[in-house]
């Protein structure tokens, strides 16, 4: 899949329907208009949240760079490639969680562990993931890895609310259902992250992405970044 658009696509992911649910059962909040309506106010709230989030945050941003510099060295950021709205990948940003050889770590993984490659392959998740430092579990446990996110919504590329950013290859688990998924800009936190996470199946995830996109509402937002807190001092599905 084209890592520059993924949009491009579409019409081959449409018609495949890989994986996708049966059904969903959606009780659709509001009408198109007042969606079109929202989206300025939505870009609007995002911004100054980010920015306010980031101003009270910084101090604890640059405690967490310090730590990760003396305790793993260099980098200190990741960019993952993600699936943004309409299509476009962007760099989605998170503190450094995993060994320098991630990637090659996992395949060694993998590759000696059947019943692990067959939960990777179901759900793009490891529950015992050989790439992650022991300080990253930390930081996945209370998801304080997400907070560069923040810099990713100042600059337009993520909502504060929205559906879970996805790499290019999760694109096909959505099926037909896609289209949906890129109207809208993923989220820094959202259904996914208030319904327990990764304890949670891959069809259940698309399941609440699309509720998402097609319920969307201010109150609705407010709704989950309400429950947001308490899910993450829960830290249920967080690995």
């Amino acid at each position: 899949m084209n890592d520059m658009n993924v949009s491009g696509n579409l019409n081959a992911v449409n018609s495949a329907h890989l994986h996708a649910p049966e059904q969903f059962a959606f009780s659709k909040i509001g009408n198109e208009a007042s969606h079109r309506l929202s989206i300025p106010l939505k870009r609007a709230l995002d911004t100054a949240m980010s920015l306010v989030g980031l101003i009270v945050l910084m101090p604890m941003i640059v405690m967490l760079i310090a730590l990760l510099y003396a305790v793993q060295g260099r980098p200190i950021f990741v960019r993952h490639r993600r699936v943004g709205k309409n299509g476009v990948m962007f760099p989605c940003l998170k503190f450094r969680t995993m060994v320098p050889n991630a990637e090659e770590a996992l395949l060694r993984h993998l590759a000696a562990n059947p019943s692990e490659r067959a939960e990777w392959a179901a759900t793009h998740k490891l529950k015992n993931d050989p790439r992650i430092t022991p300080l990253g579990a930390l930081l996945r446990k209370s998801s304080v890895d997400e907070i560069p996110q923040l810099f990713n919504v100042v600059l337009g590329h993520m909502s504060i609310v929205g559906p879970r950013p996805i790499v290019s290859s999760e694109a096909e688990f959505y099926g037909r259902y896609f289209v949906d998924y890129i109207r809208v800009r993923p989220g820094l936190t959202g259904l996914w992250q208030i319904s327990g996470r990764n304890d949670i199946s891959y069809n259940a995830r698309v399941e609440l992405d699309m509720r998402y996109v097609r319920e969307q509402s201010i109150w609705g937002d407010i709704v989950i970044m309400a429950k947001t807190v308490p899910a993450v001092l829960r830290a249920q599905g967080s690995y």
